[in-house]
C-alpha cells in the first residue's frame, strides 16, 4: 500500500492530529464515529455468529459420540456396539474399542465445546453492546440554535 493509496482511503498516514479525529474537537470525524461503531459491532456480530455456529458443531458432535452406536454390525444389520451414554459398561471390548469413545476423548470434547460457548456468548453480547451506544449517537453534529 501506497502514501497515495492510503489518502484515498481517508486515513492520514503520519498519525497527525489534523482537524478529523475526535481529538481535535470536531470536523468529519464525529458524524463517522456512530458509522464506525456500527461497522464495529456488525463485525463483532459476524463472529459470534461464527462462535455460535462452532459451538452447536461442537456439541452435536458430541452428542453424536455419546449417543450414536458403532462398531462392526451383527447378522442383524445392528452394529455391535452402543453408545457410552447408553450402554455406559460395555462387555465386548476386542470389537468396541475406539479411541474417540473413550471418556478422557469424550471430556476433551465436552471442555472445546463449553469453551467455545461461553465465546460465543461472550461475543454476542460485546456485539450487543457495542451497537448500542452507535445506534442512538446522532449522525451529524446538531448546530445549536
Amino acid at each position: 500500500m501506497t502514501a497515495d493509496d492510503s489518502a484515498t482511503d481517508g486515513r492520514a498516514t503520519d498519525g497527525g492530529d489534523k482537524g478529523g479525529s475526535p481529538a481535535s474537537g470536531g470536523g468529519p470525524a464525529t458524524a463517522a464515529e456512530p458509522s464506525r461503531a456500527l461497522g464495529d459491532a456488525r463485525r463483532a456480530d459476524k463472529w459470534s455468529v461464527a462462535f455460535v455456529m462452532l459451538a452447536a458443531a461442537l456439541w452435536a458432535y458430541f452428542a453424536y459420540l455419546m449417543l450414536a452406536s458403532y462398531g462392526p454390525e451383527l447378522h442383524d444389520g445392528e452394529p455391535r456396539c452402543k453408545g457410552p451414554l447408553i450402554e455406559p459398561f460395555e462387555q465386548d471390548d476386542y470389537y468396541c474399542h475406539s479411541e474417540l469413545r473413550q471418556w478422557p476423548a469424550q471430556l476433551g470434547i465436552l471442555a472445546l465445546s463449553t469453551m467455545a460457548s461461553v465465546v460465543a456468548a461472550a461475543t454476542t453480547v460485546y456485539a450487543r453492546v457495542l451497537a448500542r451506544p452507535a445506534r442512538h449517537a446522532p449522525s451529524a453534529p446538531v448546530p445549536p440554535s
